[in-house]
């Protein structure tokens, strides 16, 4: 199995798994637990079109606040604990959603909460190749995608008993990632982690940085993000 880290971009039409550590990949695995189904969209005015036309709840960000309007921000822990009826999220954020749309490979969705789930459904699912991918933030290589993905490709090397044939840049990443306290620090103390705790969102990150709390992945099809099936 060949096993490689991306930016922005996935080298594969295998199997990739989307990382946007602070938030949008703790969100979109967390509002599973409250959600059957999650759209993302990519601007705010097509979310607000799309709640007309499916009656969802519409949730995310620009710049780390919520958008005027919107019922949710982009909080992992706000957005699975939402009260509603409602089973249809409809979600935008600065980055995380913008990159699904140019990949043309089966996508998984994965950060520290379910890094392990996701790396054995990544197994599970791929023939040949697997391609994590750093959503990054507008454009820029983002610290704790870089440490999330570590802690993933961890777990997808575990699964394979090191039977894979991994990039450096992925192994770097593993390296960054297996000194938990390092990697804690990494999330407070990255551009994102300052700007949520500027933005007093902090518990964002306390949720975003803990490791497999979820067995909960979700994957990309026809425009929606739902539950992988077994």
């Amino acid at each position: 199995m060949k096993i490689t880290l991306s930016f922005e971009k996935t080298q594969t039409k295998d199997t990739s798994i989307m990382v946007d550590a602070l938030r949008a990949s703790t969100t979109i695995t967390l509002a599973l637990n409250n959600f059957n189904k999650i759209i993302p969209c990519f601007t705010p005015e097509e979310a607000f079109e799309l709640k007309k036309e499916v009656n969802g709840v519409i949730a995310g960000e620009r710049s780390g606040k919520r958008v005027e309007g919107f019922d949710i921000g982009n909080s992992p822990r706000d957005v699975e604990n939402y009260k509603t009826d409602i089973e249809t999220l409809i979600l935008t954020t600065s980055n995380g959603t913008r990159i699904l749309k140019d990949m043309e490979s089966t996508v998984l969705v994965g950060s520290m909460v379910n890094a392990k789930a996701s790396a054995y459904k990544s197994v599970k699912i791929a023939e040949n190749e697997i391609d994590v991918v750093m959503a990054g933030y507008k454009g820029n290589f983002a610290l704790e995608d870089f440490l999330a993905a570590g802690e993933i490709l961890y777990w997808i090397c575990n699964k394979l008993n090191n039977n894979c044939e991994i990039s450096d840049y992925a192994k770097a990443a593993i390296l960054a990632s297996r000194d938990y306290n390092a990697l804690k620090e990494g999330f407070y103390t990255c551009n994102s982690g300052k700007k949520l705790t500027r933005l007093k969102s902090k518990k964002d990150i306390d949720c975003c940085v803990l490791k497999n709390i979820s067995e909960n992945v979700a994957v990309y099809e026809n425009n929606i993000l739902k539950l992988i099936k077994d």
